[in-house]
């Protein structure tokens, strides 16, 4: 089997896979103070009360955007599994069918260029992942693979901890879809403001990030009347916006591991 791991801000989540198919999953919370040893035990409880034998791991590709977190995993797993894991970075890039700027080599998430890589290899096109992660992120690909750029902006979980951190009478609520814009209690008012005030964000940036890659594109966009770069969505609050916008063209909350696992079979 082949594992894959995505190190996020918030969540951490892990993926077995057999073959294509993702057999398991688990997301555990993001704590850089944690040692080897501590994330070694939640993962070799997960494993045992899944039935998975650690020498039935053969791959592991590790992706993280919490730098402290690599060497932590590349511990805990060597000592799980028997072999360390294949870590995510710019030294990998050139081995991937899309391509990085050499501006944003060192900058950009390893989590885009997972995203950009499956999205790239579903669709083969010009191309748009928005991820709901910690950060709302944007990631333009062109039709040859290239990652023409990425528009980053506050994740909606983070805006919503926000505004109930740094106000003193508005309270936590839950990230659901208001039934009107005209809140008529706290709840349904944070609600309309946050939940429909992204739907707005997303639909506006998408439709700008689509103008500015048809006029950095190809000259002959009008003539050949290329169809406008589809939208994936990914990320644990996509499942928010879904149901109140048409942008998205798919949604695959899984998009960061099905990379992960095409780039398991692209480098050693």
């Amino acid at each position: 089997m082949l594992m894959v791991v995505d190190i996020g801000n918030t969540n951490i989540v892990v993926g077995l896979y057999h073959g294509t198919d993702l057999v398991r999953d688990w997301r555990i919370y993001t704590d850089p103070r944690r040692t080897d040893d501590e994330y070694g035990s939640i993962l070799h409880s997960l494993f045992r009360d899944a039935g998975v034998a650690p020498a039935s791991i053969e791959k592991t590709v590790l992706s993280s955007v919490v730098p402290k977190l690599i060497d932590t995993f590349t511990r805990m797993i060597e000592k799980l599994i028997g072999r360390a894991p294949i870590v995510l970075g710019p030294s990998l890039y050139d081995r991937l069918p899309v391509t990085v700027p050499e501006s944003a080599l060192h900058e950009i998430g390893t989590d885009l260029v997972c995203d950009a890589v499956s999205a790239w290899t579903y669709y083969r096109s010009s191309c748009i992942v928005a991820d709901f992660g910690t950060a709302l992120t944007f990631t333009a690909i062109g039709d040859e693979g290239d990652i023409r750029g990425v528009a980053i902006a506050p994740g909606l979980g983070t805006a919503l901890q926000a505004l109930f951190r740094d106000t003193a009478q508005l309270p936590s609520v839950p990230l659901e879809v208001p039934p009107s814009s005209l809140g008529t209690n706290t709840i349904h008012s944070i609600q309309a403001g946050v939940v429909l005030g992204y739907q707005g964000l997303v639909e506006s940036l998408i439709a700008r990030i689509r103008a500015d890659m048809r006029a950095e594109n190809r000259p002959d966009f009008a003539r050949k009347k290329a169809k406008e770069a589809p939208v994936v969505a990914t990320g644990g609050l996509s499942s928010v916006l879904a149901p109140v916008t048409e942008i998205f063209d798919r949604v695959d909350p899984m998009l960061t591991l099905e990379g992960l696992r095409l780039i398991a079979g692209m480098v050693d």
